[in-house]
């Protein structure tokens, strides 16, 4: 019977035919390690410093996206903070993301990142988007309309209500 996980060379545990499994990507390592220092860094200076550095942080972040994640990103911001301005803006997998009390509920995640062909502007389920049997957690990103700025601020407030 095949087995459904992959496998890749890496220094794990062993498979047979000499590769080794490792569960992970080197992104997703990589963004793991990165929500492991945003969890250090908020523990050292607590909530209220945590907050206003998560501004401070959300923007550096999003200027290091390359020019079309970037344009994206900054637009995503804006209709956040004026939809739903008691979010608060932090790191999160060092992903521009907000929060309610501390809990992310909404997320950007730049096309670059995982090298994807998309950017991806994603809803936890504290968003509670829930619409029937079946609705979306997430949306994939190419450029933005008005038509797609209001249906993006509408989730947003609905998520943050």
């Amino acid at each position: 019977m095949a087995s459904a996980r992959t496998t890749v060379k890496s220094s794990s545990s062993s498979t047979s035919g000499g590769e080794k499994y490792d569960g992970f990507t080197d992104d997703e390592r990589d963004a793991m390690k990165e929500r492991a220092k945003e969890l250090k860094t908020a523990a050292r200076r607590g909530s209220r410093a945590a907050e206003a550095d998560g501004e401070t942080e959300v923007r550096a972040r999003i200027a290091e996206m390359p020019d079309a994640d970037r344009a994206l990103a900054e637009r995503i911001h804006e209709i956040v903070r004026t939809a739903a301005p008691d979010l608060a803006p932090k790191l999160w997998y060092g992903m521009p993301a907000y929060a309610r009390d501390g809990k992310v509920v909404c997320f950007f995640q730049s096309a670059q990142k995982f090298k994807s062909r998309y950017a991806t502007l994603g809803f936890s389920d504290l968003a509670q988007l829930d619409d029937g049997a079946l609705w979306a957690t997430s949306y994939a990103l190419t450029a933005l309309t008005a038509d797609d700025e209001a249906r993006i601020a509408a989730l947003v407030e609905r998520a943050a209500g």
